[in-house]
């Protein structure tokens, strides 16, 4: 089964890399986007992200694996909304700037730069292994 590859965004301010950590596996919930959540819905266990400091910093700080597939959100009032859980696998030794991506061509494509506003978005598998190495992931 092949491994797939996201990006999930959150505002330092709310819930930071450090809270991730600190908390090891924690529920990726909040989402009210219908893309977003879609997005949710087709994480599988196993499947990596990039954790991304939005508004204050703007960028790839860590990485984090599917712990639990989508269930419903627990901070939902209604509606069909569905989080995930999320492991910290560890933090990218370079953290990788929106503007370092937006300044090679080779990105022009990736959901970040074309939908910046999706708070959970796929990344496909070069763009990871690129994204990887500009940040120093081995892991």
């Amino acid at each position: 089964m092949a491994r797939h590859y996201w990006l999930v965004k959150s505002e330092p301010d709310a819930f930071s890399w450090d809270q991730q950590v600190a908390n090891g596996t924690e529920p990726w919930t909040g989402v009210r986007n219908h893309m977003a959540r879609n997005n949710l819905r087709a994480m599988r266990l196993g499947d990596r992200a990039f954790f991304y400091h939005s508004n204050i910093g703007r960028e790839i700080v860590g990485v984090v694996e599917v712990a639990r597939e989508a269930y419903p959100d627990p901070t939902a009032e209604g509606g069909d909304w569905v989080c995930v859980d999320m492991r910290a696998l560890g933090p990218m030794p370079k953290p990788v700037t929106l503007a370092a991506i937006k300044a090679d061509p080779e990105f022009a494509d990736l959901a970040l730069v074309r939908q910046s506003r999706l708070s959970v978005l796929p990344v496909g598998a070069e763009h990871w292994k690129r994204l990887c190495r500009m940040g120093g992931w081995t892991g």
